[in-house]
């Protein structure tokens, strides 16, 4: 009789703990879904911000290199027009000599020019 009793006493004892348990599993279980939630969410929102300042920093580059590039453009058209009156005058130096000298004019340019390459290198 005192075998029995202690089994139901035992039993009684370890069926209650064990309900315990599978409740404060599943009320834990959904407490850890719940937080990992949080957790993601804030990931989330952490990506989200890092994405909204590398846009904004990708847009400040953007917009620097348009300007750099407005400004070469104009300092295009003024070389542009400063060649432009170059080759002018010398059109008109080349008009008004005579092609004799204009071609030992020529080759000596090429000359030095060939000389500053080859001591250069």
């Amino acid at each position: 009789l005192s075998n029995i009793h202690y089994r139901s006493t035992r039993t009684a004892l370890f069926d209650g703990i064990e309900e315990g348990g599978i409740r404060a599993s599943a009320y834990s279980s959904h407490e850890i879904d719940e937080h990992e939630n949080e957790r993601a969410m804030d990931g989330l929102q952490d990506r989200v911000s890092i994405l909204k300042r590398i846009s904004g920093d990708i847009n400040e580059e953007v917009e620097a290199h348009n300007r750099m590039l407005d400004r070469m453009g104009n300092d295009m058209d003024s070389s542009r027009g400063f060649l432009s009156g170059t080759v002018d005058k010398f059109k008109t130096v080349f008009e008004t000599k005579s092609s004799r000298r204009m071609g030992t004019l020529v080759a000596s340019f090429v000359a030095l020019f060939m000389l500053v390459y080859y001591l250069t290198r």
